[in-house]
């Protein structure tokens, strides 16, 4: 387990690099100065450090050196890219006679910082491209931050900030992954950056699975929520949902059944099949909470949340991990990003929690301080029918809530903000996912036919969720 790092500041940490002479390269940076590489300047000795600095602010200059962006975006991941392919290539070309004794480098960061009126999302994509040795194989660290401060010099400094740390980090920490993330808001707090990607790439982190890395960006509270796509590949939140018909589903996946797939494919079809849905836009998002990752003394199994995960990008899902316990503040993160319609898939079950009002006495409103954010938004949610204790199927038309709350259920249903998913199947309503686990657990059997035939065969040939070949 790693444990908190005793930062030794910002000034000493480019001190400390500017002295050691094999580390060697260059600063591009675009949107917020050059408070990275000042921050090398101010603390003395860099001429042994900076090769060049470069900050190729004008729009026109910048397409001129780098390209232009088939998006038209400036603050992107391609843009970052380009800027730390060409500025590492210079250096190799350029400096040669030094590559046996060098450790190169190339920073690069473009960024939205806090325009004038403050009324842009101050964003930015940092980048380090590096040796650890000299003519050694080359590394990337990327990442994404939202800059939180609301000043723009404030922001400026920040980002000056989290670029020596990067730097240092890439270079003292490499040996420790999860380190070398907790170190990147040394002499910062939480509520001025946010990082929500992380992206580590090379022959020194191959060992390195970037969806830990998304997991621990959440449980070390850098960002609410990570995303990841089928591949493993980690993905900037933004650019997985903007402009897009969301539809999520919220599960502990341990493991994933067979109701689990009928639920999400009904649900999705249903949903797909509203007349301002648009079918070519929707992405379908499966939610893992950490809460839903802790075990009986909240800690979490790391091999255990990589086991969900292989299941479910085997099977072709977008995974987000959240720190978001009650639905309404995942619903307020998804609509950041898009304002098409959108849908949550769930169970009876969820929808008995969602009216269980304890879970609201935090909120000021209660209740319906939480629905006006569930529901205020364009969006529906989807209902599995099940089957209750007595046998009987529940479905929207037996749900019965808490007697005062029975106007606030018809308003919903008179809005359609609660649908029945159609075409549900009653022979898959017994399945619930602790008694599957605890079958599992015996080794092979029944389970087996409660599972989609793939995730069984994974199970068992990784001795996944405790099952042994008995």
């Amino acid at each position: 387990m790693t444990t908190a790092l005793k930062s030794i500041g910002t000034k000493q940490k480019a001190l400390k690099i500017n002295l050691d002479r094999s580390i060697y390269g260059s600063f591009a940076e675009i949107g917020a100065g050059q408070e990275v590489a000042a921050n090398f300047f101010k603390a003395g000795g860099a001429s042994g450090t900076i090769a060049k600095t470069i900050s190729a602010y004008d729009m026109a200059f910048s397409d001129a050196i780098y390209g232009e962006e088939e998006s038209g975006k400036y603050v992107c991941e391609p843009r970052l890219m380009k800027m730390l392919n060409r500025e590492y290539k210079l250096l190799q070309v350029r400096l040669t006679e030094s590559a046996a004794e060098k450790r190169f480098f190339a920073f690069a960061d473009t960024v939205s910082a806090l325009n004038y009126q403050k009324t842009n999302d101050a964003h930015g994509w940092i980048g380090l491209r590096f040796q650890l040795r000299p003519n050694g194989p080359v590394n990337n660290v990327v990442i994404h931050v939202n800059m939180l401060d609301n000043d723009n010099i404030l922001q400026q400094q920040a980002l000056g900030i989290i670029g020596v740390n990067l730097l240092y980090g890439c270079y003292f920490y490499h040996e420790d992954p999860e380190k070398l993330l907790l170190s990147l808001l040394d002499d910062l707090s939480r509520d001025r950056i946010e990082i929500d990607m992380i992206r580590f790439e090379g022959a020194d982190f191959k060992e390195v699975d970037n969806r830990l890395m998304s997991l621990y960006l959440v449980k070390h509270g850098y960002t609410q929520a990570a995303v990841f796509g089928p591949d493993g590949t980690v993905m900037q939140p933004y650019d997985a949902l903007a402009k897009k018909h969301i539809v999520a589903i919220r599960g502990r996946f341990r493991p994933v059944t067979n109701i689990f797939l009928d639920m999400l494919k009904k649900g999705q079809s249903q949903f797909e099949q509203e007349a301002d849905v648009d079918d070519d836009k929707v992405c379908v998002l499966s939610e893992l909470t950490l809460r839903s990752l802790e075990d009986g003394t909240h800690n979490i199994n790391e091999k255990d949340f990589l086991d969900r995960v292989d299941i479910l990008c085997s099977l072709g899902q977008t995974v987000l991990i959240s720190n978001f316990h009650e639905y309404f503040k995942l619903v307020a993160f998804l609509s950041q990003f898009s304002k098409l319609k959108m849908a949550l898939i769930m169970g009876m079950p969820n929808l008995e929690y969602i009216f269980e009002e304890k879970h609201y006495t935090h909120l000021e409103g209660g209740i319906l301080s939480a629905f006006a954010n569930l529901f205020g938004h364009n969006i529906k949610l989807y209902l599995y029918p099940t089957i209750d204790d007595q046998g009987s199927v529940l479905n929207l038309r037996s749900f019965k809530p808490e007697a005062h709350l029975k106007g606030l259920y018809q308003y919903l249903m008179d809005n359609t903000k609660l649908v029945d998913i159609k075409k549900s199947d009653e022979k898959l309503m017994n399945i619930r996912t602790d008694k599957v686990l605890d079958m599992i657990q015996q080794g092979p059997g029944e389970w087996e036919k409660l599972v989609p035939s793939s995730v069984a065969a994974m199970i068992k040939e990784n001795a996944l969720f405790g099952f042994t070949n008995r």
